[in-house]
């Protein structure tokens, strides 16, 4: 019995099966469709999650909120209070304070468990990054890996992330200062597809812009043929705001472009998709 919990904050996106058949653990996040605040516990329902982009696609106004250092010391304790350390996988410190906030959580922990631990990771990551983390640190609990064997072998697979994704238009990033309003613009012309990823410093950044849908997601093809690297790991995660059509067929281009690859298609987190708008088409791997 392992004596370490994985966690994973919601706004991760990690395929089901795997979540559950190996008790991976969700710090749940607050957001809002509309006037109505909601909990996301990860991994939510995909009718969930099609009524939360409908609703965008319809006007209703979508935030997240923050969680504090008081709500990390409550989820942690439990786990602590069960004689277990946990290991956690949170959003991109370049994204949202989330790593801060659970560090400080950590240390108020440790002067109250002082048998066990806390030990966060900046996964400079989101979405399907944080999943891909969360998966091999689920293969490495299993092959006998300590809590910080685990935390050395993940962290150093921090920098070869990478992560590439289309929106529809910057405006849900712009609203949620992700994005500067002159970088906004870019995305307002007719039919233009921003092309965005997920820098070293797990910061977001505009680095291409395509005509249409196919174009964009052909866009995200070539970045995985430029990227994808076997050595490091064939899990390729590609999650969509409710664009199933689009997903589908970029997951058949991976698969016929390597049959090894190992392809995880989920629904991109509300957390995640509050910020991005419905339409949002995102491509994650361990690459070079």
């Amino acid at each position: 019995m392992s004596d370490y919990v994985i966690c994973m904050d919601a706004s991760g996106d990690i395929d089901r099966e795997i979540a559950q058949e190996n008790g991976i653990e969700f710090v749940p996040m607050e957001y809002s469709l509309g006037e109505e605040m909601r909990t996301s516990h990860g991994c939510e329902d995909e009718t969930v999650l099609k009524r939360f982009y409908d609703g965008q696609r319809g006007g209703d106004l979508t935030r997240t909120s923050q969680i504090s250092p008081f709500m990390y010391e409550e989820y942690f304790g439990k786990f602590l209070k069960e004689g277990k350390s946990v290991l956690y996988f949170c959003l991109s410190s370049g994204l949202s304070a989330t790593y801060e906030g659970s560090m400080l959580a950590a240390r108020n922990l440790k002067e109250t468990y002082p048998g066990k631990e806390v030990l966060p990771i900046d996964t400079l990551a989101a979405t399907g990054g944080i999943g891909i983390l969360a998966e091999r640190a689920v293969e490495n609990r299993k092959k006998g890996m300590s809590l910080h064997e685990n935390f050395d072998a993940v962290t150093a697979l921090v920098p070869k992330l990478r992560h590439f994704f289309m929106v529809q238009d910057l405006m849900y990033l712009k609203r949620g200062g992700r994005v500067s309003a002159a970088t906004a613009i870019v995305g307002s012309a007719l039919n233009i597809k921003p092309m965005l990823k997920i820098d070293e410093n797990g910061k977001l950044v505009t680095i291409d812009k395509k005509r249409g849908n196919k174009a964009a997601m052909m866009s995200l093809f070539s970045y995985f043929k430029d990227n994808y690297n076997p050595e490091l790991g064939n899990t390729v995660y590609i999650c969509d705001a409710d664009t199933p059509q689009l997903a589908e067929a970029l997951a058949e281009k991976v698969k016929a472009e390597a049959p090894d690859v190992a392809v995880r298609r989920t629904m991109l987190s509300p957390i995640i998709g509050a910020h991005t708008g419905p339409g949002m088409l995102s491509m994650i791997l361990l690459g070079k």
